[in-house]
């Protein structure tokens, strides 16, 4: 990916970032944290399990509403871009990629404005997420775009990670 064509967003908008955990371990077993989170903003939660590593689930916006997202197994590729028209954004926008990791806990914030995606990189595994709108709200505010449209190295070049 050419670094020098990609814009980001204005200083004034919010940009995708994460919340640190932890773990726990002892003879006992584990215990999994990000206790940094609030769940004041939530107002429903789902689970994703890709079948196939092979699968994208990209790109899904939304101009209002936030998510939040955390793997529970496995590990995923998750990638944010900020929507400056909801309807034809620009290609050039700045791709946010983060990897997501069941072993290592964090939630990663994806503001509203932002188009979404995930990518499992384990034959096993499942993504927590939760969102800021009811499903009904989420339907009115639903913008879709295929998983190449910001160009298939998002998903392909996990080197630069």
């Amino acid at each position: 990916m050419n670094e020098e064509r990609l814009r980001t967003p204005a200083p004034e908008i919010e940009t995708p970032s994460l919340v640190e955990g932890g773990r726990f371990v002892d003879e006992r077993g584990c215990v999994s944290f990000v206790n940094g989170f609030s769940f004041e903003r939530i107002k429903r939660f789902y689970t994703i399990e890709n079948a196939t590593t092979d699968i994208v689930r990209a790109f899904h916006g939304h101009e209002k509403e936030a998510k939040f997202c955390i793997a529970v197994e496995g590990e995923f590729l998750a990638a944010a871009v900020y929507l400056d028209d909801r309807i034809k954004p620009s290609v050039a926008n700045l791709v946010h990629r983060f990897i997501l990791d069941a072993d290592k806990p964090q939630i990663l914030y994806i503001p509203s404005g932002y188009a979404n995606g995930f990518r499992a990189l384990t034959k096993r595994n499942k993504l927590l997420l939760f969102s800021t709108a009811t499903l009904e709200e989420s339907k009115q505010d639903d913008f879709r775009f295929p998983p190449d449209y910001w160009g298939k190295e998002v998903w392909d070049n996990l080197g630069s990670l």
